[in-house]
């Protein structure tokens, strides 16, 4: 679905827009619950590390803070891997016009006159490339690499959680979580990896803010609002 508008710019040119949907509903809420599960590890994975807080001191056993703060950890933890398992899922088999344009973005990675065009846009050097997928290189190497690190965090977290909990889920992948203890080195190192993913990917979300507002404030198309609404606006220039 899509309304076209049509109006000049200031050479006179006719300048069409046509509204376009560019996030499935289903996109846009996996978006915002990988976000908000990020911000709830990264406070409560932080406390975890380094108790920061020292609850008041009492003669009642209920100085709970830290037991607190990992049941809010771990669960925040399965409802992240659910929304990223989704949309893993929803990238390889959905039907969507957005999922199928995710691949599609590969056959831009490996086109180097897209990629110079890109860096030439990012300098305000040239206009930017005709994608034929919905993410440019740059943006889709990001996007791999936060994919790496939230499935590193996934199975870094889950060797720790057995060792916590030795019963239900932990029980049953007990075995399998060990086999990536041994892989990875040891506990020591499962728990140094995890730290570093979570930095790794603290510093991708950085960069993909900047650039999502540096793309709807130069672009001029609704690309960032589109996270909210679904909707962005392509403008095609007629003579």
């Amino acid at each position: 679905m899509s309304k076209e508008n049509n109006d000049s710019d200031h050479h006179g040119k006719i300048v069409e827009v046509e509204e376009v949907v560019e996030f499935t509903p289903a996109y846009r809420w996996q978006h915002w619950i990988r976000a908000l599960t990020i911000v709830v590890l990264t406070i409560t994975g932080f406390y975890i590390a380094y108790p920061f807080i020292e609850p008041s001191a009492n003669v009642e056993p209920t100085n709970f803070l830290y037991a607190d703060m990992r049941a809010i950890h771990i669960a925040f933890g399965f409802l992240m891997i659910a929304a990223v398992l989704i949309k893993t899922y929803l990238t390889l088999f959905g039907k969507a016009h957005t999922y199928k344009s995710e691949l599609v973005s590969i056959k831009d990675l490996i086109n180097p006159k897209i990629w110079i065009q890109q860096l030439g846009y990012y300098l305000f050097l040239s206009k930017h490339p005709h994608l034929h997928g919905i993410y440019n290189p740059l943006q889709f190497m990001a996007y791999m690499g936060m994919y790496v690190l939230f499935y590193l965090l996934t199975i870094t977290g889950l060797v720790l959680h057995i060792h916590v909990y030795h019963e239900g889920l932990g029980g049953v992948l007990y075995g399998v979580g060990r086999w990536f203890e041994t892989l990875m080195g040891g506990l020591a190192n499962v728990r140094e990896i995890h730290h570093i993913s979570m930095w790794a990917l603290l510093i991708i979300i950085v960069i993909h803010i900047y650039m999502a507002v540096f793309n709807a404030v130069f672009g001029k198309n609704g690309s960032m609002d589109a996270i909210f609404s679904g909707m962005k606006w392509n403008k095609n220039i007629k003579q």
